[in-house]
């Protein structure tokens, strides 16, 4: 076995690979909610409906997406892995009487967070990604081009009341989950500093509110729109 393998096939290497995998994540999203703010622009969903098709068909963007498929697989099951590696080697006693004064809420509940987001992610990934590429959307023209009008269906699936409390609540989650994640994934890696740490801890405060946020606006914008 080669020392790549050994690395990585040991708790640490799970565990950087975890704070990898959760970074590029990050950075993910960032693409992905600035994308999805072409959801607010008031010109009947053109701007969205061109950057979808943009994001199914651009060869550069699909090599990202299949490294963003993998990303999630992979800091899935490692933080399995680890969840029940570290459920394993703790004592309960200790567990129970030393976890509140510790460890923040969060720290201490990221697997359940984590599985709340990846069921999310499920409906999320069935109800829009699986309709782009094989559903039976409508198609709008522009310009004398086609395309799949996406921006149609997510004004529709919006309606629905159950779903937009789905997606508040999930993001929610997701600020928990990102807010111990974002400064925890620069600890594993080392990075950590009297000068700097105190600025990332921060910075992951500031993104866990925002963009989780910012996700939240929109299924709530639209709902609300809808019933003008």
């Amino acid at each position: 076995m080669s020392w790549v393998s050994k690395t990585f096939n040991s708790t640490l290497g799970k565990k950087l690979l975890m704070a990898l995998t959760g970074l590029f994540l990050i950075l993910f999203l960032v693409g992905h909610v600035s994308g999805n703010t072409l959801l607010f622009k008031n010109d009947g969903g053109q701007a969205f409906n061109e950057y979808a098709k943009f994001m199914t068909t651009n060869p550069f963007v699909k090599i990202l997406s299949y490294v963003t498929y993998i990303s999630v697989l992979v800091h899935v099951v490692y933080a399995i892995f680890l969840s029940r590696r570290n459920k394993s080697a703790r004592p309960v006693g200790y567990a129970v009487s030393k976890a509140a004064t510790n460890s923040s809420w969060n720290s201490r509940n990221m697997g359940i967070l984590g599985t709340i987001i990846l069921i999310f992610l499920v409906i999320h990934l069935q109800g829009f990604w699986y309709q782009m590429h094989w559903g039976d959307v409508p198609m709008v023209e522009y310009n004398g081009e086609q395309y799949k009008d996406l921006f149609t269906i997510v004004q529709f699936a919006f309606q629905a009341e159950w779903l937009v409390a789905l997606y508040v609540i999930s993001m929610v989650m997701l600020g928990f989950h990102l807010a111990h994640g974002f400064e925890s994934a620069f600890q594993t890696l080392g990075l950590n500093h009297v000068k700097y740490s105190p600025a990332i801890k921060k910075l992951g405060l500031l993104f866990s509110i925002i963009v989780p946020a910012l996700f939240a606006s929109m299924p709530l914008y639209i709902y609300f729109s809808s019933m003008n």
